[in-house]
């Protein structure tokens, strides 16, 4: 298997084709939609959950079998279909467009592979096995589901809300002591309380001994 280059890409208002109409397409818009993107659906039939994003005007649907000229403008292609050879002339047409583009189901014909991911707030956790094994990748998510709770959603907040905080006060604090004052166990225990100023009070604490005794 290839060894991928883990990427996390900014893709907000930009142009992404999908190819197929089915609840694997839908799953993958919606994906896109999370991120803002403006996708276009190209399939004969669609399922009820694209019909109804169309219908919102979520998505733009055209309604025809996929042909040439389907990508032009595209920065991301999906191909999602049941049928192979469409999706090899999705593969084919991305690659003469320079098209970032994903084959659902067969990583050598795409240029990226979707990881198995999930959100606590700004934290995005992803797990690839390469494509050897989706079915590890989405079992590893799971566990890891279980033990990243929403805690962990309060908890990039309140760092990004200090962050900002002390940038407004024309203060700088450097990476290490941001490690060594992000005390984890002692900051999760206080949001598990529903404590979050004392969170806050702590980490403020901590960077204020870091950097010897001034107010960060």
């Amino acid at each position: 298997m290839p060894q991928y280059f883990p990427i996390y890409l900014d893709i907000t208002r930009r142009s992404c084709v999908v190819v197929g109409g089915g609840e694997v397409a839908l799953r993958k818009v919606q994906a896109l939609l999370d991120c803002q993107a403006a996708v276009t659906v190209v399939s004969p039939v669609v399922c009820h959950g694209l019909l109804e994003l169309s219908q919102k005007g979520d998505v733009k649907l055209i309604l025809r079998k996929y042909k040439a000229g389907d990508l032009q403008g595209a920065t991301l292609a999906i191909a999602a279909t049941d049928e192979r050879e469409t999706n090899l002339q999705v593969s084919r047409e991305a690659k003469e467009r320079a098209v970032l583009v994903n084959i659902v189901d067969e990583p050598k014909s795409s240029d990226f592979i979707v990881p198995a991911y999930f959100h606590r707030g700004d934290i995005t956790i992803a797990i690839s096995t390469a494509g050897s094994s989706p079915a590890l990748a989405r079992k590893l998510r799971t566990r890891l589901e279980s033990e990243f709770g929403l805690e962990y959603a309060v908890l990039v907040g309140l760092v990004n809300d200090v962050r900002l905080e002390i940038k407004r006060r024309g203060k700088t604090v450097d990476a290490e002591n941001w490690q060594t004052a992000l005390d984890l166990d002692s900051l999760l225990a206080l949001i598990r309380e529903g404590d979050e100023d004392g969170a806050r009070r702590l980490l403020l604490n901590n960077l204020n001994a870091l950097t010897g005794g001034q107010e960060p």
